[in-house]
């Protein structure tokens, strides 16, 4: 059995220090074996978490989550591998009629820092942040892609999107008849490069193992024709397009579903993963915002506004109004998180499910990879002055995403990111010089886990701290005022003390979000002026309306005003 001091030094390394601190513990003798108990639990914790969960790690701490009060996990469906789609329910009270965030993981099973930042958030919010509650509900979706995450921990890695469910990506009649091949046996798919004047890429003139399209337009000769690291099977002249995976859930959705395009599916929401987590959503009407972690972002850099594309049937542009909303949360968000975007350019692809929460569920949606290579730059000569020496435009060097990435792992002393290029046969490429290597799988997109705690942290500080803005309607002025022949004048002032409004734009003209309700307890014989309901479209920020009733008779008189999203306000009136 362990004593005190002894826990109380160990506690410092063996659990993050969001779920558990020994020292605000008070112990008697149950309590030092719940600590021994704990202790060997947080040596097996320690031991797991040096690396990104398992699909069973992830279950194993949703669990645990669950165990709180505040907490409920619901499995929605399970994949065809047997994999949980889960949501964890978090708040406290009246929590479906209280404003509520969604957040989102594993949008893209690639992205494996997406569902330890939403496994995070939730731990930190039940450990730490309960007082959040009282305002706000949670809906966090840690893993959309369950099947295409476990990719990262199977034996041969490769950057997976797709579910298990059989698909003939390139159509030819055949299902998963052109794979990935680990032809150097290294455990990772990366890339073939073949020795050819035909070739269209270059070797990166500041790092020879990265490899940069030639400019043609500059008279620039390739000198490497490069593919995935594979074989082509069915002879048709394209690598690994029909791989064992089935549908992507980021590319599978309503909103600009891509046709007859690999991963996205007969037709949108094909799924079971997709159709479940699309069903649970349109029943809670509470939720006003969406933060996913995923490859887009309007978070560091907002959405802009394109009149033209907004005014289409199909509306492609988010609507000018949200586009202000856009660019007050992502200073928010830059103002919060300390690093700053490299090279970001993806803000939304066709059926993506960041882009679907805003123009086809009608919520304001926020989307962020979570973290970014940072940028690399180069050392500057010693001229004298410890100025950069001034360099002509032809000398700039060419900084590619992959270039950057391979300084900055070499700045940080990563020698596990890169696989040397090696010759290989290659069936394909008879008596011609073929190398596979390249960057691994995974490590551009994920930092290496040491670097997560301080990640997730800033973020879920980021989501608090756009919970505060939520629409928050109140009375104010309220006045009551004594008529002739028993009749009472009530006057009030409905105000949504927020800086966001209680609609998007979108949601407001897609007349799919509820509209704020106010009735007032009195019945109609009673009520001569003014109605015993009425429906406000949306309030906009800071915005308040003036109400009033002419009302007979005596007693209390209750008006309730709000929608599940917005919350609800009450006003109780003695006559």
């Amino acid at each position: 059995m362990l004593n005190f001091p002894i826990a109380e030094s160990f506690s410092l390394f063996l659990v993050p220090n969001h779920l558990f601190d020994f020292r605000k513990l008070h112990f008697n003798m149950k309590q030092r074996l719940l600590c021994g108990v704990l202790f060997f639990m947080g040596i097996l914790f320690l031991a797991a978490q040096n690396n990104y969960p398992t699909n069973q790690q992830i279950t194993q701490r949703l669990q645990q989550l669950s165990s709180d009060r505040v907490a409920t996990l619901t499995s929605l469906v399970k994949t065809e591998t047997g994999q949980d789609i889960r949501v964890l329910k978090i708040g406290t009270g009246d929590i479906d009629n209280k404003p509520a965030i969604a957040v989102v993981g594993g949008a893209e099973g690639f992205h494996v820092l997406s569902v330890e930042l939403a496994l995070q958030f939730a731990e930190r919010l039940v450990s730490d942040h309960k007082e959040a509650l009282e305002t706000t509900t949670f809906y966090i979706f840690p893993n959309m892609s369950p099947d295409a995450y476990a990719q990262y921990h199977g034996n041969l890695k490769y950057e997976r999107r797709g579910n298990a469910t059989k698909v003939d990506h390139d159509r030819d009649g055949s299902v998963s008849e052109d794979p990935y091949e680990d032809l150097n046996n290294d455990g990772f798919i990366t890339q073939i490069r073949v020795k050819s004047p035909m070739g269209d890429h270059k070797t990166h003139p500041e790092d020879a193992r990265v490899l940069v399209k030639a400019d043609r337009n500059k008279g620039e000769v390739g000198s490497y024709l490069v593919y995935s690291e594979g074989v082509d099977n069915d002879k048709d002249g394209k690598f690994n397009e029909d791989p064992v995976e089935g549908i992507a859930f980021n590319k599978s959705l309503t909103y600009k579903f891509p046709v007859f395009e690999p991963f996205a599916g007969d037709y949108p929401v094909s799924q079971p993963e997709s159709r479940a987590l699309l069903d649970y959503l349109f029943d809670q009407w509470n939720i006003f915002a969406f933060v996913t972690f995923s490859p887009a972002n309007n978070l560091s850099e907002p959405l802009k506004h394109n009149a033209q594309e907004a005014k289409k049937r199909v509306v492609g542009s988010m609507l000018e109004k949200d586009v202000a909303l856009n660019k007050m949360v992502s200073e928010l968000y830059n103002k919060t998180i300390s690093q700053k975007a490299f090279q970001q350019d993806n803000q939304g692809t066709d059926g993506d499910f960041f882009q679907w929460a805003y123009f086809h569920f009608g919520r304001l949606s926020f989307s962020t990879p979570g973290w970014w290579v940072p940028e690399v730059k180069a050392d500057k000569p010693e001229n004298g002055e410890g100025e950069e020496k001034p360099k002509k435009p032809e000398e700039k060097p060419t900084v590619t995403k992959e270039s950057n990435f391979m300084a900055w792992a070499d700045r940080e002393g990563l020698t596990d990111v890169f696989v040397p290029w090696t010759t290989v046969n290659h069936p394909d490429f008879p008596n011609q010089k073929v190398e596979v290597g390249g960057i691994k799988p995974f490590v551009m997109h994920n930092p290496p886990y040491a670097m997560v705690d301080s990640i997730a942290l800033e973020h879920t500080n980021f989501i608090l701290e756009l919970a505060k803005m939520q629409p928050k309607l109140e009375f104010h002025n309220v006045k009551v005022e004594k008529l002739s022949g028993g009749l009472s004048r009530i006057t009030a002032d409905l105000y949504n003390n927020a800086p966001l409004p209680t609609h998007s734009e979108l949601g407001e003209q897609s007349r799919w979000l509820r509209k704020i309700r106010i009735d007032i307890t009195k019945d109609k014989e009673e009520v001569l002026a003014g109605n015993t309901i009425n429906l406000i479209d949306k309030m906009d920020a800071f915005e308040s309306k003036t109400m009033s009733w002419i009302v007979k008779g005596s007693g209390n008189v209750e008006i309730k005003a709000g929608a599940a999203h917005a919350g609800f306000a009450v006003l109780n009136v003695k006559l």
